[in-house]
């Protein structure tokens, strides 16, 4: 019998393939490769061969970062979802966007942003002072709701109109909902992307009133060296997962790169690198 996170994690690689944002093109370069990089090209083809990619041309532009953000989106809901035994509530994974109504400002932690916002919008040297850094926009939350008095004290008697009134749990005193996870998708690492990540997860830190969400980022970047751009230190995300870090594994051991493999193995055994199927379960904590 297949476990549901196995088959989820087949059905998460066969959208990418079947969408062109994980392909190889008519060159035989991965859409996840860096052309430039003979060890990009090296990693992300033995990773495709190993995942089935087909042979057509990528996706351009937002469409394949818009399409990988999609995939972890579906993957998380199939597996975060049922393990409701382990973390019990009434759970929303959603993702942020123009055209979304739930923004870092609709949560109780951050419901304060929105005021601070339209406050130096309309003072042009406030906003001169403090420029924007206080807006964070990740690519996917998932977040619980407040749950009402009649299930706290069910089936003990927990709380009554006195004590704990100050708690975001009680939908009796809270109606927002509570940021459980933020979560970056970046489907590669060039430039600056490592970096827009951490300021994300920095903002998160230091603008929250109350409980610090999980802050983690997923990527599907076959370089371990710009994938240990992010996953190394700690104090921002809590941990860096791999799209299929069991076929990056085989296939920095096949390039023969000791450098590199050795770089993946510090990530891994110091808990900076994990599995795209080792999320849900670290999320539950």
């Amino acid at each position: 019998m297949t476990p549901l996170i196995t088959k989820a994690r087949n059905s998460y690689h066969a959208y990418l393939i079947k969408n062109g944002v994980l392909s190889i093109d008519s060159n035989g370069i991965p859409s996840n490769a860096d052309r430039s990089s003979r060890l990009s090209r090296l990693i992300a083809s033995h990773i495709a061969g190993r995942l089935f990619a087909e042979t057509h041309e990528k996706t351009h532009g937002q469409t394949s970062g818009s399409m990988f953000e999609t995939a972890n989106l579906k993957f998380l809901r199939e597996t975060f979802l049922p393990l409701h035994r382990l973390r019990p509530g009434i759970w929303h994974i959603e993702k942020l966007g123009n055209r979304n109504s739930v923004k870092t400002s609709s949560f109780v932690q951050y419901e304060h942003l929105e005021y601070l916002s339209k406050i130096v919008h309309s003072d042009t040297r406030l906003a001169s002072s403090l420029g924007n850094d206080y807006i964070i926009a990740p690519d996917i939350v998932i977040f619980r709701d407040p749950e009402p008095d009649e299930y706290i004290n069910s089936p003990e008697y927990m709380v009554d109109g006195y004590v704990s009134s100050l708690t975001c749990m009680r939908e009796a005193f809270n109606k927002l909902p509570i940021l459980h996870a933020s979560i970056s998708a970046k489907w590669t690492m060039r430039s600056d992307r490592a970096q827009n990540s951490r300021t994300e997860a920095l903002g998160l830190i230091r603008n929250r009133k109350g409980h610090l969400p999980h802050i983690v980022a997923i990527t599907a970047e076959p370089l371990p060296s710009r994938i240990a751009s992010l996953g190394l230190g700690t104090g921002d995300i809590d941990c860096l997962y791999h799209f299929a870090l069991y076929e990056l594994v085989d296939a920095v051991k096949a390039s023969g790169a000791e450098d590199s493999l050795e770089l993946l193995e510090m990530l891994i055994e110091g808990r900076r690198l994990k599995d795209i199927s080792d999320l849900p379960l670290d999320l539950c904590v």
